[in-house]
């Protein structure tokens, strides 16, 4: 069988049982498009090779079919998937079916997961030919172009040298964000309106995702940084403007969520973004995630002018000690201080929480949940901490506490690592009381009520799902790992 080897399908695995994905409670509150492949696969095309995409967490119920046809019509000489530690068996599964179906394709694997592990990927895995580390565009390119005759001069490119495992090296040069096309949209399956932002995260639909810079300047303990390391670039305000704009006019996208981990770092950028919405409207509101050091009320005003209509910030724990362990600038008051601005300026604030971090105890906790009750913050995510592979932390996790390194359950939504001194049935039950205290405080639910006229659709998904999202309030589990 002849395979065109400028072709690759890119694949964003499940990485769970697809028969229960239809009722998980993760697909249905926050279905978020895989932009780091559409943008390879926008690099790629716009260089001359061709990517087709694939995302399995949109269409489970059909991905192996929709597999196998791709793989058949297109024949193409490789196929990519993009892992999380949790959707990494997950690809290799399907790795090993596409070899079955098209023999002589090359797999190639990337993501967070990957590039924290480099070697040992290959190492374990005879089902993965090859490994990317770091960025994806340039080195995907290079792997297409001359990486069967020599894989050697790939940079970022982990390959076997017959009974050797080899990693190239990191790449030398990143690249330019401002010189990438957008992200190829329009290679995803349903998009826009297969795909939705968390319910009660946005005023509109068809609503979506934007990526506007790579990395972060800080090192919480927590925070895999395997892929971009310490480094931080950042598209400029026009490129930004120009981005949003060809979303509302190509998919009418009304609301933007820019999935970023420091949208305000760079001041200047932000204040000519809004500026630039501002002389030039584009009926489009946004979401962003913000750290308290960087925003304050001027910003904050300019920024609510320019249809900012929620910020997300990690809040993590409100134990000030547990704090000071794990983040850099961990003043709590000062992070107070920052919502009420947020609030003050007209913005829905989203705090972002974990339990279960190394040093955690029952005291803790409840220091965590007096502290987020004082707060006027509207939305809250209070995730299991997970210690991934490329994170500080996970180096010694093993003398913090107990961990089940369970890789398929590594997904926020499990307690796999028991901190010295609890058990795991005293933090279930803790995080079900975390979350009750929060959603039955009556500021929060006043402002669900509000919702019916702010973000009618949030409202139509949640009564169209209640008897599941009752079902996750009451269990503390998800749905597909009830069924499995």
């Amino acid at each position: 069988m002849k395979l065109a080897y400028d072709r690759i399908l890119l694949v964003h695995p499940l990485g769970y049982n697809p028969q229960a994905a239809g009722r998980d409670i993760s697909r249905m509150a926050n279905l978020m498009p895989p932009l780091g492949l559409a943008s390879i696969a926008a690099w790629l095309e716009k260089r001359g090779l061709h990517a087709d995409l694939l995302d399995c967490y949109a269409t489970p119920d059909t991905a192996e079919t929709l597999l196998r046809e791709q793989l058949l019509s297109t024949r193409p000489a490789w196929i990519g998937f993009s892992c999380t530690t949790s959707s990494f068996l997950d690809g290799v599964r399907l790795s090993q079916l596409v070899k079955s179906i098209l023999p002589g394709i090359r797999s190639v694997f990337g993501g967070p997961h990957i590039s924290a592990l480099k070697t040992e990927v290959l190492e374990r895995f005879p089902d993965v030919d090859y490994a990317i580390v770091g960025e994806g565009e340039e080195a995907i390119e290079d792997l297409m172009l001359r990486g069967l005759e020599e894989p050697a001069t790939v940079g970022g490119l982990v390959w076997r040298d017959g009974e050797e495992i080899r990693f190239n090296g990191y790449r030398k040069s990143v690249l330019e964000l401002d010189a990438m096309p957008f992200p190829a949209y329009e290679k995803l399956h349903g998009y826009p309106h297969l795909y939705k932002l968390p319910i009660f995260n946005y005023p509109k639909a068809p609503n979506s995702s934007c990526i506007s810079s790579r990395g972060c300047p800080y090192s919480c303990s927590y925070c895999d940084r395997s892929v971009f390391g310490r480094s931080f670039r950042y598209n400029s305000a026009t490129y930004l403007y120009e981005h949003l704009a060809y979303l509302r006019r190509r998919f009418g996208i009304r609301h933007i969520n820019f999935y970023d981990d420091q949208f305000t770092f760079h001041r200047q950028r932000v204040e000519e973004f809004c500026q630039l919405l501002l002389q030039k409207p584009l009926g489009m509101t946004f979401n962003c995630a913000v750290r308290a050091e960087h925003v304050d009320p001027p910003l904050l005003k300019l920024m609510k002018a320019a249809g900012c209509w929620m910020v997300s910030l990690g809040i993590e724990t409100g134990d000030p000690e547990l704090l000071a362990r794990h983040r850099q600038n961990a003043d709590l008051d000062m992070l107070a201080t920052k919502i009420r601005h947020m609030k003050g300026a007209g913005i829905r604030v989203k705090g972002l929480l974990m339990m279960g971090l190394p040093g955690e105890s029952r005291a803790s906790i409840q220091r965590s949940m007096d502290y987020v009750r004082s707060l006027p913050i509207d939305d809250f995510n209070l995730s299991k901490f997970t210690p991934f592979p490329g994170s500080p932390i996970y180096q010694d996790i093993q003398n913090q506490g107990i961990f089940h390194e369970d890789w398929a359950k590594m997904d926020c939504m499990h307690f796999l690592f028991i901190p010295h001194g609890m058990e795991k049935e005293e933090l279930e039950a803790l995080f079900t009381e975390y979350y009750k205290r929060h959603y039955t405080r009556p500021s929060v639910l006043l402002d669900y009520v509000t919702m019916l006229w702010r973000s009618p659709d949030s409202w139509r998904r949640f009564l169209l799902n209640f008897k599941d999202f009752a079902q996750f309030a009451r269990s503390n589990r998800r749905l597909a790992e009830m069924e499995e």
